[in-house]
């Protein structure tokens, strides 16, 4: 077993491979496979659209880029473009739970699959919080529009107002999700596709009715921060055009998913950068870009031209189609730990599946309270700073080992193979580089401390308790 699973994965130490076969041919240990197609899609566009553009499109706008946030949209999305189609080739080829982990491992190997999983704990988990915070920000908007008088200790984390002391709506967000999650992934999804069709309906209504109350010189000037701020807006909206990603680590839940997997992660791009770009056209030539609201961008816009009442709609709408975002990557993040704990990367308990409904319910509560303790006492910006560059570099990871694979297993099967080889992915690398060095000095501090930590736990733990590695030690 050992020398035919080290020849087909090859390497050894911290560079040892999982075999493609291998791991091609895992039954799921007990995952239910119960989503199609369009479930599958609808998880994407539910973790792709939501903050991107209820939350963040308006602070960018606001403090950052001004008009130009749709080409910081734009930017994203075309280096979110070329890694999702290495993604979908993994998707068909290895569908498997774990995503840009279980990618870098079979390819890259065993310390780099450890980096990515790990930072995408921390990545994953801090969205969901991001997400959090933004539904909070349309909640208080709600809340004063129908003239409720809350107390300010409830309404914010510390720093972000006078007397805030912990975001609480925030906080229950996400535990409701957690607990969404913990029904099992056939409740759940049909909860979240119902939820993403509202969301669709809630933008396409703030598209028709706010092209009637454009003025086209809020978009004068364009680039009032300078080309530079476009770009720093791509960093910091990126993670609002990706969760085709997280949606991938729930293949082993697909009824079909090497067939199904590749296509659902290029329609839930194309769908929602769509509907990025016209909302931010919208955005930004209602109102301008000194008066949008940096925390709900949407409403505060309709609010400015005289259609309160459809603020108040949207901001509902809001509330309810962001938890698709948090349900997306909630269901990476804890799919992400089931699958390292499943390799003994991390300790075995993590991956004890809840014996009826087959979800990973130990971690899915762990990563529920960690996220709802980030948002409680975060502000939304330093927790989306915890955000991006995990996430980017797990981009940089799979484009860097789509087109390693290709040239050293150009036989395998393959349900979709990615266009433009080597070029597309080589781009998609390039790109997510490039806006790495946009991102502010505390978010690579951030990210070094918790890189630190993950050395010294893949050091002392899973170097030696990892499945591959006792094999070897057998062989």
């Amino acid at each position: 077993m050992t020398s035919t699973g080290g020849a087909a994965g090859g390497g050894t130490g911290i560079f040892r491979r999982k075999p493609v076969e291998e791991i091609a041919d895992e039954t799921g240990d007990g995952l239910a496979r119960s989503l199609g197609l369009w479930q599958l899609t609808a998880i994407g566009v539910g973790g792709i659209i939501g903050a991107g553009v209820f939350a963040l499109a308006g602070a960018v706008a606001s403090e950052t880029a001004g008009p130009a946030v749709l080409i910081s949209f734009l930017i994203a999305g075309l280096a979110s473009a070329a890694a999702a189609l290495s993604y979908a080739e993994f998707a068909g080829m290895i569908p498997k739970a774990g995503s840009a982990y279980t990618y870098g491992y079979v390819v890259l190997g065993e310390a780099v699959g450890w980096f990515i999983g790990w930072d995408l704990l921390l990545e994953y988990t801090a969205i969901v919080a991001v997400v959090a915070i933004g539904i909070s920000g349309y909640f208080s908007f709600l809340v004063g529009e129908l003239g409720l008088d809350l107390p300010a200790w409830m309404l914010g984390a510390p720093g972000t107002g006078e007397g805030r002391v912990v975001d609480l709506f925030a906080v229950v967000l996400c535990l409701l999700i957690a607990f969404l999650l913990n029904l099992g992934i056939r409740s759940a999804a049909r909860f979240e596709t119902i939820v993403v069709g509202l969301k669709v309906a809630v933008v396409l209504l703030v598209v028709v009715v706010g092209f009637f109350h454009i003025r086209t010189e809020n978009y004068s000037p364009f680039f009032p921060y300078g080309l530079g701020g476009a770009f720093t807006g791509a960093a910091t909206v990126f993670f609002a055009v990706f969760g085709y990603d997280a949606m991938s680590t729930a293949a082993e839940e697909s009824k079909d998913a090497r067939r199904h997997m590749p296509k659902a992660i290029i329609y839930s791009l194309a769908i929602s950068m769509v509907l990025y770009v016209l909302a931010t056209l919208v955005l930004t030539g209602m109102q301008n870009y000194r008066d949008i609201d940096p925390e709900s961008g949407f409403s505060s816009a309709f609010a400015s031209v005289g259609l309160s009442g459809l603020a108040s709609v949207i901001a509902v709408g809001a509330i309810i189609g962001i938890l698709t975002v948090m349900f997306t990557f909630m269901l990476g993040v804890t799919r992400v730990w089931f699958s390292m704990s499943r390799d003994g990367l991390l300790p075995k308990w993590f991956a004890k599946l809840h014996p009826v409904r087959r979800v990973p319910s130990r971690v899915t509560w762990i990563v529920g309270v960690a996220s709802a303790l980030i948002a409680g006492f975060l502000p939304i910006r330093e927790a989306a700073e915890l955000t991006n560059i995990g996430i980017l570099l797990a981009f940089v990871v799979v484009c860097v080992a789509v087109i390693v694979l290709r040239y050293r297993r150009p036989e395998a099967p393959r349900t979709f193979r990615l266009p433009g080889m080597p070029v597309v992915p080589a781009l998609g690398a390039a790109f997510s580089l490039w806006l790495i060095t946009y991102l502010a000095p505390a978010t690579w501090l951030r990210f070094a401390a918790w890189f630190a930590l993950g050395a010294i736990v893949y050091a002392l733990y899973g170097y030696r308790r990892s499945a591959l590695a006792r094999r070897d030690r057998e062989g």
